[in-house]
């Protein structure tokens, strides 16, 4: 298969945000992931054609997008890539409290948004967050573990992406760096690196502006929202000790996923 360049020297893209190979990763045994197979970024709605013509390049087999239908009205469809076959899998539900939120936040209200996140709440609602996506979407991440280990069709070389890249993208790539064993501590550094400011995330109003339109002082409050804690990935980690054990009953006994697909994906994403 195919090998990219290492992370290290990754092109930065000009309309996806958050872009990089997860290729390299160390895994306990020993191995590594591999570079060219396995890569995540924020979503490519406003990607430029330049942008388009490096990811055709990676000759992608599958996009997997976690975006909902909110995500889609704000920043619309992802950029066609030639060949590449997108696959739609929201991770989280349109709700009227999300929406209601955003838009206070679109809207610069400071005085409601200060009540919403102040006194640690903000970290608390990104730790439920990171909670409800392993007790909530086993079904999806074990949808997206088949399509990987597929033996007549697998969706390798694949993109995950959802908005900023960082959570619900985060969240995934991390189930998956675990069913191939790779190290925990490097699990959480590849997650921390969604910190980097070229990688953050714009918040659009609702007047399509972004940048320095939103107030600074709601861009202060939001920043917990955005900003990658490792407290929140080590959230998910306890969930998954707490509601089954180990590691291992997660992948077999919640995800679906055998003994036998695990390593056939391990066969395929990880190298000597």
């Amino acid at each position: 298969m195919r090998q990219s360049t290492p992370t290290g020297s990754e092109p930065e893209l000009t309309g996806v945000r958050n872009f990089r190979d997860v290729g390299g990763l160390p895994t306990v045994d020993g191995r590594r992931v591999r570079y060219g197979v396995l890569f995540r970024s924020g979503h490519l709605a406003h990607a430029t054609p330049q942008d388009a013509s490096f990811l055709e390049g990676l000759a992608l087999h599958t996009v997997f997008d976690f975006r909902n239908a909110d995500d889609m009205a704000l920043e619309g469809p992802d950029t066609v890539l030639a060949g590449t076959r997108n696959l739609n899998m929201p991770l989280t539900d349109p709700s009227v409290e999300n929406t209601e939120f955003w838009q206070t936040v679109r809207d610069g209200d400071v005085a409601a948004v200060r009540e919403l996140l102040v006194d640690g709440r903000a970290e608390a609602r990104m730790t439920a967050v990171y909670r409800e996506l392993i007790v909530e979407r086993t079904a999806e991440h074990g949808r997206m573990l088949a399509l990987l280990s597929d033996p007549q069709d697998p969706a390798v070389p694949a993109l995950l992406h959802c908005a900023a890249g960082k959570d619900r993208a985060g969240t995934s790539i991390a189930v998956i760096l675990l069913a191939l064993g790779v190290e925990r501590s490097a699990i959480e550094a590849d997650y921390l690196m969604s910190n980097a400011r070229h990688r953050r995330y714009k918040v659009v109003r609702g007047d399509g502006s972004t940048g320095t339109a939103i107030d600074p002082v709601i861009r202060e409050l939001l920043n917990p929202l955005f900003e990658a804690k490792v407290e929140y990935l080590r959230a998910a980690f306890a969930t998954i000790e707490e509601r089954w054990g180990t590691t291992d009953r997660y992948l077999e006994e919640g995800l679906g996923l055998t003994k036998e697909r695990r390593e056939r994906l391990k066969d395929r994403l990880l190298t000597d």
